[in-house]
């Protein structure tokens, strides 16, 4: 399969499929996004950390664009340093510094589907036409 031009990943969703369930996430418009998004699908077998996200490695770094972002919400996907993958099910502030990747539009369900231990997440893109 072809990899996504960069033009159809800044106009697409990610496809987070989790234990059956599927939520749509609005990408953010980042270098870091596309890249991520050039390489779907992927799965990642994402571990538990602090009672609010999952996370992962990624075998390649991605260009990271940190900031403060202040708080953090239920949905969001964010890059921590070059390379870990995390998935918030919860909302708090936070101090950290992350690059965003992506927001899933309804995260009702999620923390549901993201369990209390390690999870698959398949990524995979939907380009909208």
């Amino acid at each position: 399969m072809p990899a996504a031009s960069p033009a159809a990943i800044v106009a697409s969703t990610l496809i987070l499929t989790i234990n059956g369930q599927s939520f749509e996430a609005a990408t953010a418009d980042t270098p870091a996004t596309r890249e991520l998004a050039a390489r779907a699908p992927f799965e990642l077998n994402m571990q538990e950390l602090n009672g609010n996200e999952k996370y992962a490695s990624l075998d390649r770094a991605l260009p990271a664009a940190a900031q403060s972002v202040g708080r953090i919400e239920a949905g969001d996907v964010m890059l921590w340093g070059r390379d870990c993958l995390v998935l918030f099910y919860a909302s708090f502030n936070t101090p950290y510094r992350y690059t965003r990747i992506a927001k899933i539009t309804d995260p009702r369900g999620l923390a549901r589907a993201a369990g209390s231990g390690s999870v698959t997440v398949r990524f995979s893109l939907n380009t909208k036409n």
